[in-house]
């Protein structure tokens, strides 16, 4: 099971609408036309190493580091560009690549305190790492293509989304896409948004509190694997310019491989059948599998 923790906040010189501001998705919705925001994402992993048959977790963790900024070219239009670093594929923390986002927003009803939006987006990332999940990640592992279209629903305080999408992966800077891997993905998410503070609105200036429920999942079409994860957040709107979101995001269910074989193999380890049959025969079981390990994940 994947746990991953993430601490999000967004700097923004535009002013911005509360319960739409996904922290872990895109709305339908633009900013403001004319308008720019800079957004700096960080998620953190725990980190896992396997050597010489050798399973331990780092007292540090692993961390990724994404700035991005985002541009409203006009009401229908927005442009984002990312940026990666992280230390999840290595020791030491090293630039991975970049991304750009474009949306284009072709539906809006406007109605008193409600509004419904429909976009459509793409986006493409050059990753430098190599290639060691199943999982087709544009932000940080995976070079590639996306595309998919948004819908949004705000009624007074609650904002509804849903997205779906196709991921094509490629190959990395300096690592082929491996032959035994499919490199189409298709992704989903489903948000949920709920304005809990202030209670009646009096000006801008006044801190706003969200809070989020959203899932977030990714299908294999060509093996079937997918994940589904749920992930609840907290978000704080300070003087409608500047926001901070805490997300904690975790597996439900699924069977992709995320993970690299090293942490995979680390799970293994854990499992309290396989610390018995180490204690009672002298020898660790997991062992015997890993050449058919190294094959369902393709060269590393």
């Amino acid at each position: 099971m994947r746990i991953v923790l993430i601490i999000f906040s967004l700097f923004t010189f535009t002013y911005l609408k509360a319960q739409e501001l996904y922290p872990s998705s895109e709305p339908a919705s633009n900013m403001s036309a004319k308008s720019i925001g800079l957004r700096l994402n960080n998620k953190f992993f725990p980190a896992y190493t396997y050597q010489n048959n050798n399973v331990r977790m780092h007292n540090n963790i692993s961390f990724r580091l994404n700035p991005e900024v985002m541009w409203g070219i006009n009401k229908k239009w927005m442009f984002h560009i990312n940026l990666f670093a992280s230390n999840i594929h290595q020791i030491n923390f090293k630039f991975e690549g970049g991304g750009i986002y474009l949306k284009y927003r072709f539906l809006s009803i406007d109605k008193v305190q409600s509004h419904f939006r429909m976009a459509v987006y793409g986006k493409a990332s050059l990753i430098d790492n190599a290639i060691q999940y199943n999982e087709i990640n544009l932000a940080g592992d995976n070079s590639g293509v996306a595309t998919g279209i948004v819908v949004t629903q705000l009624i007074h305080k609650i904002a509804l989304s849903a997205t779906g999408g196709y991921i094509r992966g490629m190959n990395n800077l300096h690592d082929e896409y491996p032959n035994s891997q499919s490199n189409d993905m298709l992704d989903y998410t489903i948000s949920l948004g709920y304005l809990f503070l202030p209670f009646h609105y009096h000006d801008y200036s006044q801190p706003n509190l969200n809070l989020y429920i959203e899932c977030l999942g990714k299908v294999n079409p060509n093996t079937k694997d997918y994940y589904t994860d749920i992930a609840p957040a907290v978000q704080l709107i300070i003087n409608s310019v500047m926001r901070v979101d805490f997300i904690y995001e975790r597996q439900l269910s699924g069977n992709m491989f995320r993970q690299n074989m090293n942490e995979f193999v680390t799970y293994l380890n854990s499992w309290s059948a396989v610390q018995i049959y180490i204690k009672q025969h002298n020898k660790n079981p997991v062992d015997s599998i890993l050449n058919d390990l190294s094959l369902r994940w393709g060269d590393e």
